[in-house]
């Protein structure tokens, strides 16, 4: 029999066991079809959102030919790269004249001969919406021409055509609660415009924005602002040209050049998608070569893509390896006609590929099949538009082959026993007995150890190869001791009631089955378990860096100009109807000496005066971080000793100040007990007791020795501050005094904009000056757009002298979507592991299930038998694989440590915090619900009846 015959009855014989066991071969197919799906999902959805360089220059361009940009240098030569977006110039070029002495540039002489253009202008505006006003962007486009196809499309209405009329993107009308047809005025001039149309921009679906034709907003915006001085000019950005070239010819790379000698910049498709040789681009000399490394980022995907592989051989093999034991008649049948142990080998293996094919198929079909159902969620979530399906035919052929190459690979080792087995025992139904390897735990052991030091190692030496190499290593060896873990949890259930009893022990007796399903869990795990700690890490550190501008959970209203008196009550009164105000308000005012700084400011001459506190030196009130010796320090001190101080007293002013209430960087203002229960969260009876008595109350206690601070005050009057002038005449005098104060404890020194409260009658007793400036509200949560834009338009009525500020959350990410992802993406692979096993362990033992049912076991025993089976290998899984995941977590965790320890050590003020923070929330997810769910779910599937059945042999 020649090899290719060989092969074609073993593909033949494989196709019919396949097709005769279609639960097993269904339950393999899906778990090599699975990741199939999933990587050939993410390759199409990465390559489809990932713009190409012509969607961008469409996203740019619309359907133009080039955009032609003055730079505002004049008309002097310009460089640019052929991208359009690199420019610079000459390095023989003359200084560049100063701003008001630049000459202004004829863009339009500048485009091919034969060409057409538009104009494009953006300014920022208030305007009205359903709910109050809100700040947008206004653009003058002329969007119903065809050259902005791609770039602007319509989704509802009408393109605007008149003066009179605009159009808004789909975000902007569904934040400002508005719809075609409706009204929208623009504030200052008080334009009045239709909303003809609702728009969407492809590339990015979440810009809220208006645009009305050239000359609709800008030009009669400005003509009333001539004509009244109370209204503000436009502030109107640089005009752009999209301009479209002669017909055939386009803009060419010498049309660029042109317009270069003339101070213009040009972003030319054609220019783009076909640049020109760098000996044609004057400016390609001065950038060199730029090279990118992607070393790291190839090792880290080599990684990933290893442990996919081994992940699905090790869900997969376990059902090779029993189908081959439940085929074993018909295996024997092959040895005793003369077949050789490697046709035995074979037929094993075409079963492998047989079914790594299907699921190679079924997987790919279904990852273009759910990309295309789920591309208008993807684009939302994405905040772009595909320009189409991308496909990359290699990318998706190998991910395939991939599918057909870890069929077999998870068909080997099964073949290889199936080889081994003799005629006698595959005819005969005996399994035989084996001894468990003793080498293999010692080696495992040893590798788990050399893996964990080399992840350490590569951590605190920042290399993240080493990290990758060591946690893979780690893995692999934790890999080989879990037989003789699960072979110990045999041991365990000697005083457990039955069922468990016998799932622990068919376990144990069965590793070879039980052990790659624990292994496939704990792999899936790790990874989620990893990425989810070093995610809840870096969440960690940000929200550590973050300087909130003011207390979370609260919201300012401040005044511009507190002459007119109605304003700020009017500006409380806006705030108390439209925002969710939990609880009263507390008043905040300002303290100066001399003339008010925010009135008679001068640069030059000075004309006010100044306050502050006077920080006394030595240790407990100077930053050790902050002057001489301190890169000394910092070399000495850990990060943990970093931290602490850093949130010491004497360096939290040196590390940030926040002025937001308003008040200068003396940060004292006037309140009373108000103030410190709702802003500063100081609820003592002692500090509101001070306050009454007229005693401030310090919120930073490195300014104070002895229970008191240094008060000094420049008292300067401007002369033209006639009145107060008049009753201060003379030179300005300087006050120094002692004040004794309410000192709060150290946590309160970080307190938003307030390092100080000043009674109201202790001002005028110092001879300083006050007045009310502003309201701070507790807040039951963060205000939406509409309460926003209502209590927007009630200030506006009032006269515009007054603004509402709420603190600022640290950056939105998400951290939380990504570890729900991960906790549900490990969970299911759990589930799915363990059914696996399950399923496995009721096909390969039931002989024994026969047994149970003959000697009177109650038809329970089979359900519960199943669940506590499952329960059993998700549950070794999840624990295993949370213990393997820690580690490259922290090893990452580390090299972010060094770096941040290494640029403290260059600028001290620096922060060096680098949280390890376990994600428990994901992990009880893990090890509590789901096996207790994967338990009860085998419970509920498997049928109690049983059909007794004659033993075979």
């Amino acid at each position: 029999m020649s090899l290719f015959s060989g092969w074609r009855a073993a593909f033949r014989i494989a196709r019919r066991d396949a097709v005769r066991a279609k639960g097993r071969s269904a339950l393999v197919v899906a778990m090599i079809a699975l990741p199939v799906l999933g990587v050939t999902a993410a390759d199409l959805t990465y390559r489809s959102a990932l713009p190409t360089v012509a969607e961008d220059l469409t996203a740019d361009l619309g359907a133009a030919d080039a955009l032609f940009i003055d730079q505002g240098m004049g008309p002097v030569r310009l460089e640019q790269m052929p991208d359009g977006v690199l420019w610079g110039t000459p390095e023989d070029a003359p200084d560049t004249l100063p701003e008001d002495e630049r000459k202004p540039v004829d863009v339009p002489a500048t485009f091919p001969k034969g060409s057409r253009y538009l104009t494009e202008q953006s300014l920022p505006a208030s305007v009205t919406t359903r709910h109050g006003i809100t700040d947008t962007q206004i653009t003058e486009l002329a969007v119903a021409d065809p050259l902005l196809r791609g770039r602007v499309e319509l989704t509802e209405g009408a393109y605007p055509k008149a003066k009179d009329e605009i159009a808004a993107t789909e975000a902007f009308l569904k934040a400002a609660g508005l719809s075609v047809g409706d009204r929208v005025t623009v504030r200052g001039p008080e334009q009045a415009y239709t909303l003809t149309g609702a728009l969407e921009l492809p590339s990015d679906l979440k810009s809220e924005s208006l645009f009305a034709v050239p000359g609709a907003v800008i030009a009669p915006w400005q003509k009333a602002a001539d004509g009244d001085k109370e209204i503000l000019p436009p502030q109107a950005g640089d005009r752009k040209w999209l301009v479209q070239g002669p017909s055939g010819a386009g803009v060419t790379w010498s049309d660029v050049l042109a317009a270069n000698e003339k101070g213009v910049v040009v972003r030319a498709r054609q220019v783009v998608l076909d640049p020109p040789p760098d000996s044609e681009v004057p400016m390609a000399a001065q950038m060199g070569g730029w090279e990118t490394n992607d070393a790291e980022m190839t090792a880290a995907a080599l990684t990933v893509a290893a442990m996919a592989v081994l992940e699905i051989v090790l869900l997969a093999g376990p059902a090779f390896a029993v189908g081959a034991r439940r085929s074993r008649r018909q295996l024997g049948l092959v040895g005793s006609c003369g077949g050789t142990r490697g046709q035995v080998r074979a037929v094993v293996l075409a079963g492998g590929a047989v079914l790594g094919g299907v699921g190679a198929v079924v997987g790919v079909g279904a990852g273009f099949g759910l990309t295309a159902l789920f591309r208008p969620m993807i684009e939302d979530f994405t905040g772009r538009r595909f320009g189409e399906l991308t496909v990359h035919p290699w990318e998706i052929l190998a991910i395939a082959v991939l599918g057909l190459v870890t069929g077999v690979l998870a068909a080997l080792a099964p073949a290889i026993v199936a080889g081994r087995q003799s005629v006698l025992e595959s005819l005969t139904g005996r399994r035989g007995s084996r001894r468990s390897s003793r080498v293999l735990p010692v080696v495992g052991s040893l590798v788990l150890a050399v893996g964990v030091a080399l992840a350490v190692y590569g951590g605190v030496s920042g290399n993240i190869n080493l990290v990758a190499g060591g946690s893979v290593l780690a893995e692999l060896g934790l890999l080989c001791c879990i037989p003789v873990i699960v072979g110990f949890l045999g041991r365990l259930g000697r005083r457990l009631p039955l069922t468990p009893r016998i799932a622990l022990r068919d376990a144990a007796r069965n590793r070879g089955r039980t052990a790659p399903a624990v292994a496939a869990v704990m792999a899936a795990v790790a990874g989620s378990v990893a990425i989810a700690t070093y995610t809840s890490s870096n969440a960690a550190e940000q929200a550590y860096d973050h300087e909130p501008n003011l207390t979370a959970g609260t919201a300012a209203v401040m005044a511009f100009d507190t002459s007119q008196k109605a304003n700020l009550p009017r500006a409380r009164a806006a705030v108390e109807q439209n925002y969710p105000v939990n609880g009263g308000r507390a008043d905040v005012g300002r303290v100066w000496a001399g003339s008010d700084c925010s009135v008679y400011y001068d640069e030059e001459e000075g004309g006010c005066g100044t306050i502050g506190l006077v920080k006394p030196t030595g240790e407990g009130h100077s930053c050790p971080l902050k002057g001489k010796g301190a890169k000394e320090l910092a070399l000495r001190i850990s990060a943990d000793e970093h931290k602490r101080l850093m949130n010491s007293p004497a360096c939290v002013d040196e590390r940030w100040t926040s002025v937001s209430l308003g008040n200068d960087d003396s940060k004292i203002v006037i309140g009373d007990a108000g103030l410190l229960t709702s802003y500063v969260k100081l609820d003592d009876p002692a500090a509101a007791k001070a306050l009454a008595a007229g005693t401030p109350v310090l919120l930073n206690p490195a300014y104070a020795e002895n229970g008191e601070v240094t008060l000094k005050a420049v008292h300067t009057y401007s002369e033209h501050d006639k009145k107060n002038r008049a009753l201060h005449p003379g030179k300005a005098r300087t006050t120094t005094d002692r004040l004794k104060v309410y000192v709060a404890p150290d946590r309160y020194a970080a307190t938003p904009g307030i390092r100080m409260i000043l009674p109201q009658r202790t001002a005028k007793e110092l001879g300083l000056h006050t007045e009310d400036h502003a309201s701070i509200y507790t807040l039951s949560r963060e205000p939406n757009d509409a309460e926003r834009q209502a209590a927007d338009a009630a200030i506006e009525q009032s006269g515009n002298r007054a603004y509402v500020m709420t603190a600022n959350a640290a950056e939105p990410d998400d951290d939380a979507a990504i570890l729900l992802i991960l906790a549900l993406f490990a969970g299911v692979v759990t589930l799915g592991a363990a059914a696996i096993t399950t399923g496995l362990s009721k096909a390969d033992a039931e002989a024994d299930l026969t047994t149970l049912s003959a000697v009177g076991a109650p038809p329970g025993v089979r359900r519960s038998l199943s669940g506590f089976q499952c329960l059993v290998v998700a549950l070794t899984g999840v624990l295993l694989g949370t213990l393997a995941g820690i580690v490259p977590a922290v090893a990452v965790r580390l090299t972010d440590l060094r770096a941040a320890l290494a640029d403290m050590r260059v600028d001290p003020m620096e922060s060096a915090y680098t949280p390890i923070v376990m994600p428990w929330e994901t992990i009880a997810l893990l090890a509590l619900v789901v096996p207790v769910l994967a338990g009860l779910l085998a419970a509920a599937l498997t049928s109690s009846r049983q059909k007794l059945a004659r033993r075979a042999g």
